[in-house]
């Protein structure tokens, strides 16, 4: 498993062994050499690749380093997979869609990124199933664990007396990391293919999800609703939720998250 440093690989590795787990200062996806060796040297039946570059703003300045990550890298652990006989599950995201449907996203529907982020992550997608392997890519949306993500940070701002200032206009679906994980692990053992969306029952805007975390650790903190600052680097979907025609959906994310602000 590559990536195991971030929420979702943290909870890949809680799910599928201490040993499976590959960080990024061990590797990286980018080196295709070492890709190729330890693929070669662990045998694995199945690669679950959880790097990539997140930084959304950021990306629109570091094109190069955005690509080579999120697209290449990719691309090599695929040809590393398939000459070495193994299935891949590669993870992506709601940001390859424009976000201007009314409705939320299904597999069929056209990818529009907005973003240098978004982009790569639809190019990393192409290349890899377009690489000759057995190739899952799971996209999902909102990601958040129990002590990391945007739950986490809320709580922290709020106890530190820092105003809460979070956008209202844009709708995802807050996907906890443990459920999402667990749902790869099926996918992989049923041998699918393709692209499938997995993510929590129901949408919600970020301050929705932030008076909801607030109210489920029982934090008396107001929070102002923004629209999305024009500000900001990179454009973000308005409309971030996914459905799946392939998939069930994933738990409701008020229950995913009641669980996770509970979990260490």
């Amino acid at each position: 498993m590559l990536g195991a440093g971030g929420q979702l690989g943290a909870e890949m590795v809680r799910l599928l062994g201490p040993d499976t787990g590959v960080l990024h200062d061990d590797l990286s996806i980018t080196d295709a050499d070492a890709v190729g060796e330890l693929i070669a040297l662990r045998k694995p039946e199945v690669v679950f690749n959880c790097a990539a570059y997140n930084a959304v703003d950021r990306a629109e300045v570091a094109r190069e380093e955005a690509f080579a990550v999120n697209a290449q890298g990719p691309r090599n652990v695929a040809v590393a997979c398939r000459r070495h006989g193994a299935a891949l599950v590669h993870f992506s995201t709601n940001f390859v869609f424009d976000g201007k449907h009314d409705e939320p996203y299904v597999e069929a529907d056209e990818p529009a990124p907005l973003s240098v982020y978004g982009a790569s992550k639809l190019e990393g997608e192409r290349l890899i199933l377009e690489a000759g392997a057995h190739v899952l890519v799971v996209r999902t949306a909102a990601v958040f664990g129990g002590a990391r993500g945007f739950p986490a940070r809320i709580l922290e701002l709020a106890r530190e007396g820092a105003p809460l200032r979070v956008v209202s206009d844009q709708r995802v679906n807050p996907t906890y990391a443990r459920d999402l994980a667990a749902a790869a692990v099926e996918l992989a053992e049923e041998g699918t293919a393709g692209v499938v969306h997995a993510v929590a029952e129901g949408c919600c805007a970020w301050d929705e999800l932030a008076r909801a975390v607030l109210a489920e650790s029982g934090v008396e903190k107001a929070v102002e609703s923004i629209p999305t600052p024009a500000h900001h680097a990179a454009p973000r979907p308005r409309n971030g939720c996914l459905a799946s025609t392939r998939f069930r959906r994933l738990r409701p994310w008020r229950d995913s998250l009641r669980e996770a602000l509970k979990s260490p």
